[in-house]
């Protein structure tokens, strides 16, 4: 469960996606709306993120611990996962190998 808190009034969040194996679920960063030099993307031009926050972790394979951890904010591949909308929300259901590196 996530809590959020915006002007002294408590958000919960309840994510209820439980992944199998060595399964993740991720929560992808917004994509980029400006440049560094100011110049505005437009939406037609805007990259698809490959950073993203860690939400749900499988219990691995056979023999095999997961490494990463809920809250971990990862990269991966570009064409990574599953791309899958719950509750109104984005996410993304891949492999631990499909993650490149832990931030």
């Amino acid at each position: 469960m996530y809590t959020y808190s915006f002007n002294h009034k408590t958000f919960k969040h309840i994510l209820l996606m439980k992944p199998i194996n060595d399964r993740v679920v991720v929560k992808p960063s917004a994509a980029e709306e400006k440049t560094a030099g100011g110049i505005i993307i437009p939406d037609t031009a805007k990259e698809k993120p490959q950073r993203g926050e860690v939400i749900a972790v499988g219990p691995g394979k056979e023999g095999h611990k997961m490494t990463v951890k809920k809250g971990d904010i990862v990269l991966y591949g570009k064409y990574a996962g599953q791309e899958i909308n719950h509750k109104g929300a984005d996410y993304l259901i891949m492999r631990e190998d499909d993650i490149l590196v832990i931030l």
